[in-house]
């Protein structure tokens, strides 16, 4: 059996539901396939938040972040919901950081985002909750936010299906076939013959790319958030509390109280290489262990753990997204986020629906394509921390 649509959209996870919306809204007949249950937790949208932030390591990101905003309350506008909650965001450099301070500061100032400059005493002042090493520096950002994951994700699959998308879930990719003037894609039994296919499969990207002959150098890792409970929760909530990233090698993020009285935590890039068909849903004990020592030194009386929970990192060598068009393939765009990218997940959809469409868009990503070192160099150095 075949059907015919505009454009398919493999993977609805974040990126793939905000593209499956971007391009129903603008009237083109989308089919979407998910492999798994529409909300699942295999990869990287379920749970319950995200970090959403200006300060980058580079002017193009940071421009972006202001592209990422406007985004998120467009969003907001179409689902009638709230999704983004302001608390402040602060980033914390120790001394002799393995993250360099100047990165992000000359990012900020080279776009016009203002910021802070705050020494421990400045940052007890303000957080007495924190207590930092003797020549820590963090940089504030006021506009530092929350967005939420499986419920944004799920408000994105929404308005795509209120659009007239149709979305299958358990229908897993066998088959992509690019035919010049056209591209099929066989799923659940089904031939979808298509103009165009938008690929935002995450860990499962090379999978669905071999069909083309095509492999991206993809490392996937399982990482853990872990949720701890304090004993006062209001000296952990927002407006008490702004979210944090250390910077530095172990990288660990965390957040004030959200959706309940739990602060949640976690280390980033911390988990071990793994095959996302074959991976453990366990907690691991030794990641637990190393994080809730970090959050005893530097967030005294966040509490005692409560749960840990399990999810998927695909990263590129050069942790750069992936959002362009398949050299050789112009009808089929390929959406990876390199695991930091869902905050920006509505500008995904917004700028993989314009490639899909027009070839082109406004907005600059000229370092997410395939050309770059970072994926065409076999010696290129794999650089996760950003």
């Amino acid at each position: 059996m075949t059907e015919t649509y505009d454009v398919a959209v493999i993977g609805l996870g974040a990126l793939g539901s905000a593209t499956a919306h971007q391009l129903a809204a603008r009237g083109l007949s989308v089919v979407g396939l998910e492999q798994f249950p529409l909300g699942h937790d295999r990869g990287a949208s379920h749970d319950t938040s995200r970090i959403l932030r200006h300060s980058y390591h580079t002017p193009a990101y940071v421009r972006l972040t202001q592209e990422a905003y406007d985004d998120w309350a467009a969003l907001e506008q179409a689902a009638g919901e709230s999704f983004v909650t302001v608390v402040g965001g602060l980033d914390i450099f120790p001394p002799d950081p393995a993250i360099g301070l100047a990165d992000y500061t000359d990012s900020l100032t080279a776009v016009g985002i203002d910021h802070e400059l705050l020494s421990v005493e400045q940052v007890a002042e303000r957080w007495p909750q924190f207590s930092l090493p003797e020549g820590t520096t963090s940089l504030f950002q006021a506009r530092g936010a929350i967005v939420p994951a499986a419920r944004g994700t799920a408000a994105m699959q929404r308005l795509a299906v209120g659009h007239g998308a149709v979305l299958h879930d358990s229908s897993p990719v066998t088959a992509v076939r690019d035919l010049g003037s056209s591209v099929e894609v066989t799923a659940g039994g089904t031939t979808y013959s298509c103009s165009g296919l938008v690929v935002c499969a995450d860990a499962w990207t090379n999978h669905v790319l071999a069909g083309i002959g095509v492999s991206i150098p993809l490392t996937t890792t399982l990482e853990q958030v872990t949720y701890f409970g304090p004993a006062d929760p209001a000296r952990f909530g927002p407006g008490a509390l702004p979210l944090w990233i250390w910077m530095d090698e172990p990288s660990f993020y965390g957040f004030p109280c959200y959706g309940e009285s739990t602060v949640k935590a976690a280390q980033d890039c911390g988990g071990a290489a793994v095959d996302p068909d074959r991976r453990s849903f366990d907690p691991d004990g030794g990641m637990q262990d190393l994080l809730a020592q970090h959050m005893r030194t530097m967030l005294p009386g966040s509490g005692e753990v409560v749960r840990s929970k399990r999810c998927l990192y695909t990263l590129t060598p050069d942790r750069d997204f992936v959002l362009a068009p398949v050299p050789g393939h112009p009808r089929i765009q390929v959406g990876l986020g390199a695991a930091h990218g869902f905050k920006f997940a509505p500008t995904f959809g917004r700028i993989l629906a314009d490639l899909a469409i027009d070839g082109a868009t406004s907005s600059d990503i000229g370092a997410f394509g395939f050309d770059r070192p970072g994926l065409t160099d076999p010696d290129f150095e794999p650089t996760w921390m950003v």
